[in-house]
């Protein structure tokens, strides 16, 4: 095995021995494998035979017409390496005499491939490529990370050998800090960041690694609706790739460990601030370091509406305050009706009565609407009064005759309902309570029951007294009584008869002598 420097490149080149196809037919590489560095620049060498043929007849020999490097073969047949668009610009093939060259310059990972070289001749069946061909393979370095106790350790790493014996070059921040270890023991720093190259090939340093920048996060959609899915994405620059975690502020439960958290059906409770840590083995940082938070918003259409009634007990005349509330966002819109009634009472979260009327009564209907939709609800109104003025109703009408029935009604317009009691006017006392009853019925009629009636509408917020109602009994004339004056009679003398009878109507009166 020995080891070359390319231009621009540090190879590790293995040599064998020939490759020949059929007798005098040949292609030797040297070597057959390198593994060169990503970013450097690669030599391919081989040498070619052919057998020689001269014709002393015609004066023709043998010409070698074509040379080609090639990796594919379309239709059986190789591909000229330089007409494949992967290699434009990088690649250029020299040979002189029987030795050639393929120069591939700023190689790739994506270059790693066995190259053969094809040449082609003048000669019947004079075509030829050589086997095995080069294998090239190309690497980068890596910084490989680990743990021991508080230090990192940080190991310089290859997919293959770049060099039998290598050394290494270590890097902090950019700065040459260690030579001649692939192992490297350090302490770490906040912004601190490592490299390694090998010694003598410093251009072609590793991809450093460093711990996590402060994480961004984005929400999709950007207008979050309950019911919805809703995803946060949380990335970091680092190296090692960083592992996330997704944390709700306060919480202290993992709400994920990936770099996406998913909510397939968002609801309004998950409203709130949200960050989530990006961690590699050189550190950690999070989204909230510098009080970032992700405010997360859920809207919703408004939850069906809570109404209260103040005073809870509502009486005729009072300011009466009603009040709808919904949680809902964004806020919602209130709106206040009575029932079968179009035109809107109020449009404030409260409607208030002023002096509140007993027509007031009934059932309202509270809305709340925001750009989602909206929710009513209904409460009844129920207001309490004094007893209007009684009326009272007789059965039946007209005439009214001893020994009959009379029904006496009375009805108030009250609430709660009232509570009655019938009274009869007497001429020289207060009236006097007849009864506690909605219908008082005189059964059967006497003459006595004649008068005047009313009732009085009583609940707790006050009475009222209806008009006089008059019964007038009819009755025929009781047993008349005959009164004589002067006591003792004397011929010659006024003598006076009075006849007198309780009767409605009045009676007429008429005398008689008895034979």
């Amino acid at each position: 095995m020995s080891l070359t420097a390319a231009a621009g490149g540090f190879l590790l080149l293995l040599t064998v021995s020939v490759a020949r196809g059929e007798e005098d037919w040949g292609v030797t590489y040297t070597p057959t494998q390198i593994c060169a560095l990503k970013g450097s620049a690669v030599d391919i060498h081989c040498t070619y035979s052919y057998p020689r043929m001269n014709d002393e007849h015609t004066d023709e020999h043998t010409e070698v017409l074509t040379t080609f490097w090639f990796t594919k073969e379309r239709n059986d047949e190789p591909v000229d390496l330089e007409t494949d668009s992967g290699y434009a610009g990088r690649v250029e093939s020299q040979c002189e005499r029987n030795n050639c060259t393929l120069t591939i310059r700023d190689v790739r990972r994506s270059d790693s491939a066995v190259y053969k070289f094809r040449f082609e001749t003048n000669q019947r069946r004079g075509k030829f490529s050589g086997s095995p061909g080069v294998t090239l393979t190309v690497t980068d370095l890596q910084v490989k990370v680990s743990r021991s106790s508080a230090r990192l350790v940080l190991t310089c790493r290859s997919s293959c050998d770049v060099a039998d014996h290598p050394s290494y070059v270590w890097y902090n921040n950019g700065q040459k800090m260690e030579e001649d270890v692939s192992t490297y023991r350090v302490s770490v720093n906040v912004n601190d960041s490592f490299s390694c190259a090998v010694k003598g090939h410093e251009e072609y340093r590793s991809t450093p690694v460093y711990r996590p920048n402060l994480p961004s996060v984005s929400v999709s959609p950007s207008e979050i609706v309950e019911g919805s899915s809703v995803t946060l994405t949380c990335s970091s620059d680092s190296n090692p790739a960083a592992k996330y975690t997704w944390y709700k502020k306060y919480g202290r439960r993992a709400l994920s460990e990936k770099t996406q958290f998913v909510f397939t059906s968002i609801k309004s409770s998950d409203s709130g601030q949200y960050y989530c840590t990006a961690e590699n083995e050189l550190g950690s940082r999070t989204s909230k370091d510098e009080g970032h938070f992700t405010f997360i918003n859920v809207k919703y259409l408004p939850n069906l509406p809570s109404v209260s009634v103040s005073p809870s007990e509502i009486v005729e005349g009072s300011s009466v305050t009603l009040t709808c509330s919904s949680d809902s966002n964004p806020a919602a819109k209130y709106t206040w009706y009575k029932k079968y009634g179009r035109r809107a009472l109020s449009e404030k979260t409260q409607f208030v009565f002023k002096s509140i009327k007993s027509s007031d009564s009934g059932q309202y209907n509270c809305t709340a609407e925001n750009e989602l939709g909206k929710t009513t609800r209904l409460i009844f109104i129920s207001v309490k009064y004094a007893p209007r003025v009684p009326s009272v109703s007789m059965y039946p009408m007209g005439e009214i005759n001893e020994g009959s029935s009379v029904t006496l009604t009375c009805w108030s317009d009250a609430n709660p309902a009232a509570k009655y009691t019938w009274y009869k006017r007497n001429l020289n006392s207060e009236p006097q309570p007849l009864r506690e009853t909605l219908t008082f019925v005189l059964r059967p009629v006497q003459s006595s029951n004649s008068g005047e009636y009313f009732c009085e509408a009583e609940n707790k917020f006050g009475r009222n007294t209806s008009e006089s109602t008059v019964i007038d009994v009819k009755y025929r004339p009781n047993l008349p009584s005959v009164s004589v004056s002067p006591s003792e009679i004397v011929e010659g003398s006024s003598v006076t008869l009075t006849c007198s009878s309780d009767a409605n109507p009045a009676a007429k009166y008429t005398w008689y002598k008895s034979d």
